[in-house]
């Protein structure tokens, strides 16, 4: 192989251009982007490295790529990357999230409009004072596409953390007398990244806990409503791709 035929195989996704769609869905859980690949036709395994699960296929002919992004900002970084770097340009992250407000039950669908920038990875891109926001085609093709789907979408600003465990009620409450509907751990790097890297992102996540409610579910009753919204979650993010690639 010449110096002008040599492709760069990514580090950590280890993908090729060609091996991508230029939309990709991008859950945490590998487990997930599977599940995702189930409601895929011409589904095909492209790569499998460390959190990173690559699959490749088609929803209703439409071309359309899954990625894993494992637990929070750092790998979320890294696969936006070198996605980007193989040619992708249209993200939306399908994810799940804890419900900040008495008002989203457990299994809704949450599509987050931006994001405050508690991840820990994002000012290593862009300083603290440039906001983490959702591309607009990508937010408006979310929410169109859940309600052409008949689902009942919460939308607003969300809250993205560095630590799952740490506990900061005092931030806490400001966030939630500001109206955040959601926590989770990916959202605002990816809209970072993807400013700067000039790609269009874009989150929708369903809610697997709520810190806001009185009568806490157990473990398992959270699961079972957990993955009622995640098959929401998925549909509306493939409906929106079908979208997306139409008005191109």
């Amino acid at each position: 192989m010449t110096g002008s035929e040599k492709v760069e195989v990514q580090k950590h996704i280890r993908c090729v251009p060609g091996d991508v769609a230029r939309c990709v869905l991008l859950p945490g859980d590998p487990a997930r982007a599977h599940r995702i690949a189930e409601q895929l036709d011409e589904a095909r395994l492209i790569a499998e490295n460390r959190e990173y699960v690559v699959i490749t296929g088609k929803t209703e002919g439409v071309p359309v790529s899954v990625c894993s992004t494992g637990i929070g900002g750092s790998s979320a970084a890294i696969a936006l990357e070198e996605l980007r770097n193989v040619g992708a340009e249209v993200f939306i992250r399908v994810g799940s999230a804890g419900g900040r407000r008495e008002d989203i039950p457990i299994g809704s669908l949450v599509v987050m409009t931006a994001a405050y920038r508690g991840d820990g990875v994002s000012d290593e891109y862009l300083p603290l004072g440039f906001p983490a926001v959702a591309d607009l085609d990508v937010n408006n093709a979310l929410i169109q596409a859940a309600k052409e789907l008949g689902y009942s979408a919460f939308k607003g600003i969300g809250t993205t953390r560095s630590a799952f465990y740490a506990r900061h009620p005092e931030l806490n409450e400001v966030l939630r007398q500001a109206g955040v509907v959601a926590a989770e751990m990916e959202a605002s790097t990816l809209f970072i990244v993807g400013a700067l890297r000039g790609a269009k992102v874009g989150c929708v996540v369903a809610t697997d806990s709520n810190i806001t409610l009185e009568e806490q579910p157990t473990l398992a009753e959270k699961e079972a409503l957990y993955m009622q919204g995640e098959k929401m979650t998925i549909r509306a993010a493939l409906r929106a791709v079908q979208m997306l690639e139409a008005r191109q």
